[in-house]
């Protein structure tokens, strides 16, 4: 039995075959030479700043974990050292509480020369470390590296001068461990002026009073008026 054909002339199951493409339609021009020669440039390039980019996000990261690491091994004894600040400031107030030709027997002549003794050792192991004690008396006043305790007056020094040293201070190469705590000369307070007396008004010339003012004796009088 044949099968009904429609008004194609196709089976109803066959799928019609596209129409054949417009022969006429023109195809998009080939991008030319030049134009492909500067798009690789400019591609170039881009890539070229993007590498740039990244090596020198690479050096500062070297640079600062280079830093970062050199001030962990400067500062590695901090916090030891500064527990040990007090035994050190023990081992100074030791020795000054004891006058220079005080000591008569030979017995704490030796306890003196060991307590000194400890004293330069410790010293000198903070020296290896960077480490130096401040004992600013005489000089000015530094509020980076100076604690003001107390200010003195009457000391004949210059305002701002340090004049005594209650704690010595320490620093580790340029960071402060511990400020000094000082007492600093007090400038002279400046008198107050003494108050101008007030000065009496001059009196007014001759032409400048009013016309109902009587003539003061002593005053020329315009007869001819």
């Amino acid at each position: 039995m044949d099968e009904k054909k429609n008004g194609n002339g196709a089976a109803p199951n066959e799928t019609p075959e596209p129409a054949p493409a417009n022969e006429n339609a023109t195809a998009a021009p080939a991008p030319s030479l030049e134009e492909r020669l500067a798009a690789a440039e400019a591609q170039a390039a881009e890539m070229s700043e993007k590498a740039l980019r990244a090596l020198a996000e690479v050096e500062n990261t070297r640079r600062r974990l280079e830093r970062e690491r050199d001030e962990a091994r400067k500062y590695a004894a901090s916090n030891f050292a500064r527990d040990l600040l007090s035994p050190s400031d023990n081992l100074r107030r030791a020795l000054a509480s004891v006058p220079p030709g005080a000591v008569k027997d030979e017995v704490t002549r030796n306890l003196l020369a060991g307590v000194a003794a400890t004293e330069r050792e410790l010293l000198a192991a903070f020296e290896k470390h960077g480490i130096k004690r401040i004992d600013p008396k005489g000089e000015r006043f530094d509020h980076n590296f100076h604690q003001a305790i107390f200010e003195a007056e009457n000391t004949g020094k210059p305002a701002g001068t340090i004049v005594e040293v209650l704690q010595p201070g320490y620093i580790q190469y340029d960071r402060l461990l511990r400020p000094a705590m000082v007492g600093v000369a007090k400038g002279p307070v400046a008198a107050a002026e003494p108050a101008k007396p007030a000065e009496a008004p001059l009196p007014a010339a001759p032409e400048e009073r009013g016309q109902s003012e009587p003539p003061k004796p002593g005053d020329r009088v315009d007869t001819m008026a």
